[in-house]
């Protein structure tokens, strides 16, 4: 993981949840963190890591994460054991 994906992971954890957090960034950290990224139908894709896996819709037309997706994908990193 470098700098940048580190400083993601602490953005994702931060409190209160940051809802203007770029989807791509979210996208590099789970990469980075080993999960491995299936494309689904339209927006759809999925991580999956450790037999776990968490779907997600892209944002469009805008590039940020809405806070659920934010909060979602918290909850995976900690469920897959990473922390900041």
């Amino acid at each position: 993981m470098n700098g940048q994906q580190r400083k993601t992971l602490e953005q994702v954890f931060a409190n209160p949840v940051n809802g203007n957090l770029e989807w791509r960034k979210i996208e590099a950290l789970l990469l980075a963190v080993g999960c491995e990224r299936t494309e689904g139908a339209g927006s759809s894709v999925a991580f999956s890591h450790s037999g776990m896996t968490v779907r997600f819709h892209r944002p469009h037309p805008q590039r940020a994460a809405l806070r659920y997706r934010v909060s979602d994908a918290r909850r995976f990193l900690m469920e897959i054991g990473i922390t900041p």
